[in-house]
């Protein structure tokens, strides 16, 4: 094998040195491009983009791939040579002419950035055939703001008002660098505030700027102005009109006149809906996901809600809002048409698929129905059946986990497209993105050993606020009941026995988990503006067993041998957990960005519950964790074990700290480089005799944070992310004290993980 990658480099090797191959007698190979500027405000990556040539492309490591096929196919017209010239990239060659341009198109950029002296020098160095070409940007001294003022109050005492009172204005100050891309956006931003307050046909070149510079050296006098209609003194505000809604209405019968006595029209609420006899959705179905509400100022940012929410139905295949103007009452109204065309209501999906766990290969299938408008309010009912078997290859050991096992269960969910919320929370119901889910499933697991079953019930709400920076998600009740109906004598007398580990234990005992949790994310991505440093908050709690102690405490519950009440025969857990996480990205420049992560999380069981429910404690390692380690293989704490079979269910822990920093930088369209150092654990809130070392303790938890940093190689498909990311440990908690600096004596064997993932880690 270590032949073939040799006689592969030397291939690469060669065609590289070739790389003039297509090129004619006289021209050059456009080799290398570099910007170099003097300016800190403008640096190379802002003006590449004014380059009228470049180099041909090229990819990591194996360099101009395409400009190297195409050498190699030649001159002739065989069918290979046919397809490396397609698949290939003819060579780009130096033209002077384009040099010219490409240096004037960065002078006049810098003009606009307020470097108004600028000089752009070009150096063309032609050697074997190949040319560099340097452009050195010397910017000199940039014009700056002596004054500034605007006279948007006297051309318009409401528009000023609007935006002073959201501080659109200020995006420009004295002494600033006279940017005219800094004006250009502020135009911009100032138009969308004001698109969102009513002014329906409002530009961005109802605003312009009076510069003077011979006010001063280096100096700029500037003014917003603020342009009026030719047909008014003043502009004018929208507010929202009639709104009718053609309910999944044929097209042909619209068209036709004769054909309307087939129509029905409901009005609900404020809103006309327009069906035919038999109706595509329920009027307040479609109340609920339009926010266009007659006698509310217009609002881009409403009329794209609206779009998005009706779209997002299964059942509609294509939404369309016509808007005319009206004037009625000395008010100017925007009279709405909606049309809602359906969609395909059924869909199925058959998938199977191979498994490999840890060398064992197995099968698993799954089949999906669902319907898309079940009871015409574009609610989804959705069944899915699964099943899996595996075949785990036979041991001579008395470990009586490796034998083959299969499973199978199903899943019925149910999500309607509004909140169904008592009357006293109403106002509720009227915001984005709302839903309300319900879903019921069943699990078999079924092997030699055992036969483990599991049973859920959820209800789940969501909803954001009216700016979309909010999301909230509620779930009033989530019951999990796993059962174990038989239990082999060996395995319970090896795993489940009083004397051998009591977490693995309770893992496999039967336990009811009934819980109610609340999560709340914000996002300042969703804000009109896009974020120079875009971030995402996450935070939430969950309890558990609060509606099972209830019961109890009225008399309905027994007690086992080991003090745990029990409902319906059933012990219930009881836990409190919260969970807090930060991500940002802080951009550098076009191609480089800096990324952070932060993420805690506290559990802590009690009452029923001696250890928290293997499903619910925190794990560290992975592909989205401390990437020096594999997933579900660190810690807890400075916890470490030399055994194989079920000691995963030791790392686990009911405490988590997670901190990541990595730097990502774009090398093509579609290659990205990513360096980062991640640290963090997870720790026991309990001393749990057979997690020595998992404990958490103020005075010794800082010595027991892992360490590890990589890199990583991420290909943006556009519509999907592909990771593979490297990680080596830096510092392991698990090993001795004073051997925990791995990062001056690494082991590849013992340090090294690699992950593959689809999307950035946070």
């Amino acid at each position: 094998m270590k032949k073939y990658i040799s006689y592969i480099v030397i291939a690469f090797f060669l065609i590289a040195c070739n790389a003039t191959k297509q090129v004619p007698q006289g021209s050059y190979l456009l080799n290398k491009v570099k910007i170099n500027t003097d300016t800190k405000t403008v640096g190379e990556s802002d003006l590449k983009p004014f380059l009228r040539q470049k180099p041909n492309a090229s990819v990591p490591v194996l360099g101009r791939v395409r400009l190297h096929m195409y050498n190699m196919a030649g001159n002739d017209s065989t069918w290979i040579s046919k397809r490396f010239r397609k698949w290939g990239e003819p060579p780009v060659l130096f033209s002077e002419r384009l040099t010219a341009v490409s240096a004037e198109q960065i002078r006049m950029e810098m003009n606009n950035r307020g470097y108004l002296n600028a000089e752009v020098d070009t150096v063309v160095e032609r050697k074997n055939k190949k040319a560099n070409v340097d452009y050195n940007v010397t910017g000199h001294d940039p014009y700056r703001i002596l004054h500034y003022r605007d006279t948007v109050r006297s051309a318009d005492t409401t528009i000023h008002n609007i935006l002073n009172e959201r501080k659109r204005l200020n995006f420009i100050k004295e002494d600033d660098i006279f940017d005219m891309k800094v004006l250009e956006d502020g135009r911009i931003n100032m138009t969308k505030t004001l698109r969102n307050n009513g002014y329906y046909n409002f530009s961005k070149d109802f605003f312009y700027f009076l510069a003077d510079t011979t006010v001063g050296t280096h100096q700029v006098d500037l003014t917003l102005e603020l342009k009026n209609p030719t047909d008014s003194t003043v502009h004018q505000q929208f507010y929202m009109g009639n709104v009718t809604v053609y309910n999944g209405v044929d097209a042909s019968i619209l068209n036709d006149s004769t054909k309307h006595n087939l129509l029905d029209t409901i009005k609900y609420k404020d809103i006309n809906v327009v069906s035919e006899r038999e109706q595509f959705l329920l009027p307040q179905a479609i109340y609920y996901n339009t926010f266009i509400r007659p006698g509310k100022l217009y609002s881009d940012r409403v009329m794209e809600r609206t779009y998005s929410s009706l779209n997002d139905l299964g059942s509609v295949s294509q939404t369309m809002i016509n808007l005319t103007p009206a004037f009625r009452n000395d008010s100017n109204f925007l009279d709405t048409r909606i049309a809602l065309t359906p969609g395909n209501l059924h869909y199925m999906q058959f998938g199977i698929d191979g498994t490999n766990s840890a060398g064992d290969l197995g099968v698993a299938t799954n089949l999906t129905y669902e319907h898309r408008n079940i009871f015409k309010g574009g609610e989804r009912l959705r069944i899915r059946l699964n099943g899996a078997y595996e075949f785990i290859t036979a041991s001579d050991s008395s470990n009586l986990l490796d034998q083959s096992f299969y499973e199978y269960g199903s899943e019925v969910f149910l999500s309607i497209p509004q909140l169904l919320l008592p009357w006293l929370m109403k106002k509720l119901k009227d915001q984005p993105s709302a839903s309300t889910e319900f879903s019921i499933g069943a699990n078999f697991q079924k092997r030699p050993e055992y036969l483990r079953q599991f049973f859920n019930l959820t209800s789940r709400m969501q909803w954001s606020s009216s700016d979309w920076k909010l999301t909230h998600v509620i779930e009033p009740i989530d019951i999990n009941y796993v059962r174990m109906p038989w239990v082999s004598k060996l395995f319970r007398d090896q795993y489940l026995s009083d004397n051998s580990n009591p977490i693995l234990r309770y893992s496999y005992e039967e336990q009811l988990i009934a819980l109610t949790s609340y999560y709340v994310s914000y996002s300042n991505s969703a804000s009109e503006n896009l974020p120079k440093y875009p971030f995402r908050i996450r935070t939430g709690i969950e309890v558990a067993g609060h509606l099972p102690r209830l019961v109890a405490t009225l008399g309905g519950s027994t007690t086992n041998e080991n003090g745990q009440k029990k409902i319906l025969g059933i012990p219930y857990a009881e836990y409190v957990k919260g969970d807090f996480d930060i991500s940002s990205t802080f951009p550098i420049d076009e191609k480089n960005v800096l990324a952070g992560h932060f993420a805690a999380g506290l559990a802590y069981p009690y009452g029923n519950s001696k250890v928290l429910p293997f499903e619910k404690r925190y794990f560290g390692g992975g592909a989205n964790s401390i990437r020096g380690w594999n997933t579900r293989s660190l810690g807890p704490g400075s916890y470490t074990r030399d055994s194989v079979g079920y000691d995963f269910v030791n790392k686990t822990g009911d405490i988590k700290l997670e901190m990541s920093l990595e730097y990502r930088r774009t090398l093509t369209k579609l290659f990205q480089l990513a360096g980062y150092i991640d640290a963090g654990n997870i720790w026991t809130i309990k001393n749990y005799t057979v997690q020595q070392g998992g404990y958490f303790q103020w005075n010794k938890f800082y010595k027991e944070i892992a360490v590890s940093y990589g890199l990583g190689l991420r290909i943006d498909l556009k519509f999907l992310l592909l990771r593979f990311d490297t990680g080596m440990k830096a510092h392991n908690p698990a090993l001795p004290a004073g051997q925990r600096w791995t990062i001056f004596r690494p082991s590849f064997r013992r340090d090294f993980a690699f992950h593959f993932a689809i999307g950035y880690p946070f």
